[in-house]
């Protein structure tokens, strides 16, 4: 899975914007300057602590029901969504040298039409990824 959606729990900082963390997702949280920059951060962070989850294959906890959550004075719940593929893309763009077999005659006949292998195997590769 790649898409998700968790409650983050909002406080103000007075004029300094908005602080927002996530219950279910330990060190996960971040704040803006105003509500626009923390649902942009809190996405970030989201996708961020997700993606390491993915990474270390540790266990992505189910995200709590709003009607689950304590909330203090002041603060508010907002649902937060990201797409962990979409985030590896944009961050992780290290390039990865592979050596790949193919046969004789297919390398032959891609090499008189000019095929870039590297970026044939990619545009295949993503297709077969998002399919």
């Amino acid at each position: 899975m790649s898409k998700y959606s968790y409650p983050a729990i909002f406080f103000p900082e007075g004029e300094s914007g908005y602080s927002l963390r996530f219950p279910d997702l330990e060190g996960c949280y971040t704040c803006g300057s105003s509500m626009t920059e923390a649902l942009v951060m809190g996405e970030d962070v989201l996708a961020f602590t997700l993606y390491d989850y993915e990474r270390e294959q540790r266990t992505i906890p189910q995200p709590s029901q709003a009607s689950d959550l304590s909330l203090k004075e002041g603060e508010f719940i907002n649902f937060i969504a990201c797409d962990t593929i979409e985030y590896r893309k944009k961050q992780n763009k290290k390039m990865v040298k592979k050596t790949l077999t193919i046969p004789e005659w297919l390398n032959e006949a891609a090499t008189e039409r000019n095929i870039n292998f590297s970026q044939a195997l990619q545009e295949a590769l993503v297709a077969k990824i998002e399919s």
